[in-house]
């Protein structure tokens, strides 16, 4: 029984050097999540160079996660710290799809592939409000590529059949997709025949008055 107090000691110091380690990232992924919010936001507004900047903290924030955890593996895979990794990766992507850029993978984001995946899905859902405020404008265009984005990414996460304890929670983040992308898709398409109708008045409206001239 001599070594047991040793024993102890060293297990109190690795619980300290844990509990440590726990606190300093659950402050950091709380402010991980507070500017890819801020991030997203700046996105839908079109204030690009907000955007940017948040983007850059956000950069930031998750190395300095992934460092601090590093000695950790039982803090970075767990759910709170995959979760402000997720929303880092939406608001990376979310940028990237909006400005029709290439995507980056998740070795580039330097996070899991199961984090990667559920960023995405939202990273689409979001697409939703940008797509809306388009097509108040008529830009129908631009609508329609952002919609061909949700779908094409819809159309590979259907794929991705396994279970939730594999993907965290991937399916429902899917069918969540899959409900925003059809309400997209109708309001995309009552505004390009409300388009249509409108150009008809119009070319009609102006045939009339040189009929009358």
């Amino acid at each position: 029984m001599d070594q047991l107090d040793t024993v102890f000691d060293s297990i109190q110091d690795t619980f300290e050097g844990l509990n440590d380690a726990r606190e300093a990232a659950l402050a950091r992924t709380r402010k991980l999540i507070r500017e890819c919010a801020n991030t997203i936001r700046a996105i839908h507004r079109r204030e690009w160079d907000e955007a940017k900047n948040g983007l850059s903290k956000a950069r930031e924030i998750a190395a300095s996660l992934r460092e601090n955890e590093a000695a950790y593996p039982e803090l970075y895979h767990s759910g709170y710290t995959q979760d402000a990794l997720r929303e880092y990766v939406e608001a990376e992507l979310t940028y990237v799809l909006v400005h029709n850029e290439s995507l980056p993978t998740p070795d580039e984001l330097k996070v899991e592939p199961a984090t990667y995946v559920n960023g995405l899905a939202e990273a689409a859902s979001e697409l939703r409000r940008h797509i809306l405020d388009i097509i108040r404008h008529h830009h129908t265009q631009e609508a329609e590529r952002l919609l061909d984005a949700m779908d094409a990414i819809y159309s590979q996460l259907i794929t991705v059949d396994f279970t939730d304890a594999i993907t965290h929670g991937l399916r429902r983040r899917t069918d969540v997709l899959r409900n925003v992308l059809e309400r997209t898709r109708g309001d995309v398409t009552t505004s390009f025949r409300q388009q249509q109708l409108q150009n008809a008045i119009e070319a009609l409206e102006k045939e009339i008055e040189r009929d009358d001239v």
